[in-house]
């Protein structure tokens, strides 16, 4: 600010009267100017050799002159005739009139900081009258106003720093007692240099007290011209406060070149120093805020202006180190970086000079080029010539730049990636019919398809990847099957579910120009597994999601075709990849929710779970035995008993999958393993430290033999010739220990003279067979106990009726936990001429309704042949109910069985016992297909249902079940219901 100030000033006329020189010559032969004057870098200097911009705040133009020529008279100097003109200059302006004439001024408020005697300051005028009377004042050679700070307002905190602009407009409203009332009282005469627009440079002279206004608009004030306090110029106070002074700037003109250009700036232009001068020069370059530097302004006692300047100054200089402090520090921290930084860069460089490192760019190639050199036979020339582009394109691009980041990334995919490797394949039949019986029991007609696999593969010589879908309820061991499968032909194994998936990118992967862009799940399987034929499981199939992200399930079409997938492209990669080797399992709960175009490339294989006697050698030989190791127990600490078993999974664990069943006796054996630590069991290797206290004197050399001796039975004997004892501690080997007053042995803690005679012989053996038995009692689980260990039963018998009364009819159903059994139930409500209905309850779904409307339909058909004269139908409003009614119930499968039901109650017959049936029924009386024949007659065994009704189209689906399943089932295989009526009635008829 002073710097630009003083240019313009520099650029105003100059005009330079004669007059009387201003000067002190008794300050300017004191240490005072001589010491400061080497702020400056040179020598004090010498009095009026400079031209002065203000006159002198204190003394007259005779007793200054008076003085200077003593001064000169003193020095035996005589000066030259222009030094004398420049002695006598004194101020830029005439002094006819003087500023001390001047005793009514315009008043100029300063919003920000107070003008000091000697130093330049611009401020903006925005009153225009204002503004215009300064301007007029000027050119009447009048070019002096009073400059006064400006008040905070009450309730402000000066602390705090205001916006510039607020201030401004806040003060440029007030006029002439309100604006009064905001000023200062004591300010500054500044002279008027220029003005420039609404730009005003100012330059203080001599202080001001404003005594009263004289003029509202503009605020033009009566005002005192104030003189510092007369004081002694040899007072060692006030020279050791200015010495401090002066001190305590130079230290702060060392850090700082800009305070420099303020000393000399303000010698230029006022003059050399005195006391007052320094206090002034002192305050006003300081970083106080403007309170303090209007104390300082208001002080007339030169002593107190010169401490309290002494004060700013040294919190500037605290400030100043500070900031230094700072600047070191993160100076040593860049400079330190950079060292580090330049002696890498040398480092790299004279390694690299030494044949010793290569550049980032020439390592990465290297490593590029290492990986695909041992594939580059079985790699395809298309992926190499893609690879030796990217390697060139890496060597231009800047290893600062994102495409070298993306470069490298693509390239670090491309080569890690096994091209042409695969896996020895193992085709031996037997070897995975082991591993497939050891993992899985049943499941039969899966172990068949992938030994028909393998077996094809020896055949050939080489496998084909295909594309198998496992299809069954939730814990037959879709998932666990796709493992062993792998194991069994030694291939690698990869599983990714795709439940819910629906981002195609998943499965496609993005394009590199997104941030953070990857390739899809399959060039991420190849990446892991290191080989390009896995075994690749897909779990959850059925559960694809599909968003605004694409449809997963179109994406896998190419995936799962084995004529395109020879050619599969990835975005990421954008070069072909062969998966025609890969070996691909789907597993799904429903095959209904795939999409049609994706489930015609699957073979698919239905799991449809397993009955309880496969459950319970599931139990027996796979999942307790695994728990039991789980939870640290050992077999003959537990006991479970096929009735336990049986019962656990008749009534908890009904499902189709065994997982439920799995849960339940995890559960078991958590309760016997807290019930058996509460006993004090433990099945870690206890060492049990016995103190023998000896009585006897030590043998020679003052120690036992303690040794094994596998025909030893007692802990305990005697030796014959010192009388002391040998123990028998643990099956180690011979060794010796000291024999003190105290020995530790592994046995139950007693005195050697106890354990050297017969009796505490006897009681040895007692306690160990003691310990024996209550470490081998057996923890029984059997029916009896089994709610203590899971609960209460689950499920209560589906069976309500040993023989089924009239109008009820036992059905077969499918669900997705496995096959279950249901009951049909007709009854009558209401009986007349002509009110023949039918009301339908049970949670039925739509097809359910319409079977039911179909099976009345045809149910008056076979009674109006059967029994011309029974008028039921048409006379009776039926209610047909399908237990249990908080479970929702669809498909066409209960159509027999309705109209067997409502047959029952129009001829007063019960159905025949233990009969179940299933199918689907036309109003012309045929028996249509349906589905879940092994669900269906799994649910029939477990209710002890003897005989079953399937549609003739079935036979086949039946026949292919396992002997275990099909023992002990009559199954009727019918074409047309009047085949059922024969069954259900006529066969009960004869039974009678």
């Amino acid at each position: 600010m002073l710097r630009a100030a003083a240019a313009a000033a520099a650029s105003f006329p100059v005009r330079f009267a004669a007059a009387p020189a201003v000067a002190v010559a008794e300050e300017v032969r004191s240490p005072l100017l001589r010491v400061f004057g080497t702020l400056r870098g040179g020598r004090s200097s010498v009095p009026g050799r400079r031209a002065r911009f203000c006159s002198s705040s204190s003394g007259s133009d005779s007793e200054a002159a008076a003085a200077a020529a003593a001064e000169a008279k003193a020095e035996d100097v005589v000066p030259a005739e222009g030094e004398a003109e420049g002695k006598a200059s004194s101020a830029i302006v005439s002094t006819n009139p003087r500023p001390e004439d001047f005793l009514s001024v315009i008043a100029l408020p300063l919003p920000h900081r107070p003008l000091f005697p000697g130093f330049y300051m611009p401020i903006y005028v925005k009153d225009q009258k204002l503004l215009q009377a300064l301007i007029e004042n000027r050119k009447r050679s009048i070019p002096y106003a009073g400059a006064f700070l400006v008040k905070d307002e009450e309730g402000t905190d000066p602390s705090i720093v205001a916006s510039p602009d607020s201030d401004n407009k806040s003060i440029d409203n007030l006029k002439g007692k309100e604006l009064l009332k905001r000023l200062h009282e004591i300010g500054t005469l500044a002279q008027i240099t220029s003005i420039q627009g609404d730009q005003v440079v100012l330059l203080g002279h001599r202080r001001l007290r404003i005594t009263e206004m004289a003029e509202e608009d503009p605020l033009t004030v009566k005002v005192d011209h104030l003189k510092e306090n007369t004081y002694n110029k040899d007072d060692d106070v006030i020279k050791a406060t200015s010495f401090e002074v002066i001190s305590t700037l130079r230290e702060v003109l060392k850090t700082s070149s800009l305070w420099k250009d303020h000393v000399q700036t303000y010698i230029q232009h006022v003059g050399d120093f005195n006391y007052p001068r320094l206090a002034d020069f002192g305050a006003a370059i300081s970083g106080a805020n403007k309170l303090l530097c209007q104390e300082v302004l208001e002080e007339l006692d030169v002593d107190k202006r010169l401490k309290l300047t002494l004060e700013l100054v040294k919190k500037d200089m605290e400030i100043s180190k500070l900031q230094q402090a700072i600047a070191k520090a993160i100076e040593e921290k860049i400079s330190g970086d950079q060292r580090r930084y330049l002696l890498n860069e040398q480092l790299k460089a004279i390694k690299k000079e030494l044949g010793l490192e290569t550049d980032d760019k020439t390592a990465l190639s290297a490593k590029f080029r290492e990986r695909i050199e041992a594939k580059k036979d079985k790699c395809p020339p298309h992926v190499l010539q893609v690879i030796e582009e990217e390697l060139t394109k890496l060597q231009l691009l800047e290893a600062s730049s994102s495409e070298f980041n993306v470069t490298r990334n693509y390239l670090d995919w491309l080569t890690v990636l096994p091209w042409g490797n695969y896996s020895d394949e193992n085709f031996d039949v037997h070897h995975a019919q082991q591993i497939l019986d050891e993992d899985h029991y049943g499941l039969s007609d899966v172990k068949e398809r992938i030994l028909e696999f393998i077996a094809v593969g020896k055949l050939r010589g080489t496998s084909q990847g295909k594309i198998i879908c496992l299809s069954g309820p939730p814990g037959v061991g879709k998932t666990s099957i796709g493992r062993s499968i792998a194991r069994a032909l030694n291939r690698q194994f990869y599983r990714f579910s795709v439940g819910g998936l629906a981002d195609v990118a998943e499965i496609k992967g993005h394009r590199r120009t997104y941030v953070g862009a990857m390739p899809g799940k399959m060039v991420q399987c190849l990446k892991s597994v290191g080989t390009a034929n896995p075994l690749v499981l897909i779990d959850e199939i059925d559960k694809l999601g599909r968003g605004h992200s694409g449809d997963p399930a179109s994406a896998l079409l190419e995936l799962l075709d084995p004529e395109q997938n020879i050619n599969f492209l990835d975005h990421y990669l954008d070069v072909p990849i062969d998966l025609s080797k890969v070996l691909f399992v789907c597993t799904a709960n429903v095959i209904d929710t795939i999409p049609n175009p994706l489930l015609d490339r699957m073979e698919i294989i239905s799991i449809a779970g397993y009955i309880t006697d496969e459950k319970m050698h599931i139990a027996r030989d796979y999942l307790e035995k695994n728990t039991r190791e789980a939870c640290g127990i050992k077999p003959e600490q537990v006991e479970v008993t096929d009735a336990a078993l049986l019962a656990l999974i008749e009534n908890y664990c009904r499902e189709a999958g065994v997982r439920n069943l799995q849960k339940q006796i995890e559960k078991i054996y958590r309760k016997i393993a807290l019930q058996l630590v509460r006993q004090g069991v433990s099945n870690e290797p206890a060492q049990v430290a016995v103190i023998a206290t000896s009585s006897e004197e030590p043998t020679v050399g003052g120690s036992a033999t303690i040794a094994k001796d596998d025909n030893m039975k007692n802990p305990a004997t005697e030796d014959a010739a010192t009388g002391n004892s040998i123990i028998d501690p643990a099956p180690e080997e011979a060794k010796e220990v000291p024999l003190t007053e105290e020995t530790l042995v592994t046995e139950p803690t007693l005195s050697m003279d106890k354990l050297s005679t017969p009796q505490g012989n006897k009681d040895t053996e007692e306690a160990k067979e003691d310990a024996a038995d209550k470490a081998v009692e057996k923890v029984l689980v059997d029916s009896s106990n089994l709610d203590d260990f899971v609960g209460k039963p689950v499920f209560q018998a589906e069976r309500i009726y040993e023989q089924t009364p009239v109008g009820v009819v036992m059905g077969l159903a499918w669900t997705a936990m496995g096959g279950s059994t249901l009951y049909i139930e007709t009854t009558k409500v209401e009986e007349g001429d002509g009110k023949g209905a039918l009301v339908m309850t049970g949670q039925l779904g739509d097809v359910m309704k319409e079977s039911a409307q179909i099976a009345h339909t045809v149910s008056r058909a076979i009674l109006r042949d059967k029994e011309p004269d029974n008028q039921f139908f048409a006379n009776s409003k039926l209610h047909l109910h399908v237990p249990a009614g908080a479970t929702p119930k669809d498909g066409p499968s209960a159509g027999c069985t309705m109209i067997t039901s409502m047959l029952s109650l129009a001829m007063g017959k019960p159905a025949r016992k233990d009969l179940a049936m299933t199918g689907e029924v036309t109003l012309t009386g045929r028996i249509l297909p349906i589905g879940g024949v092994k669900e269906k007659a799994i649910a029939a065994r477990r209710s002890s249902i003897k005989t079953i009704i399937f549609p003739s189209a079935n036979k086949r689906d039946f026949d292919e079940l396992a002997p275990n399943v099909k023992e002990g089932l009559e199954v009727h295989f019918v074409d047309t219901y009047s085949e059922i009526y024969e069954l259900a009635f006529q066969a009960e008829t004869e039974t009678s």
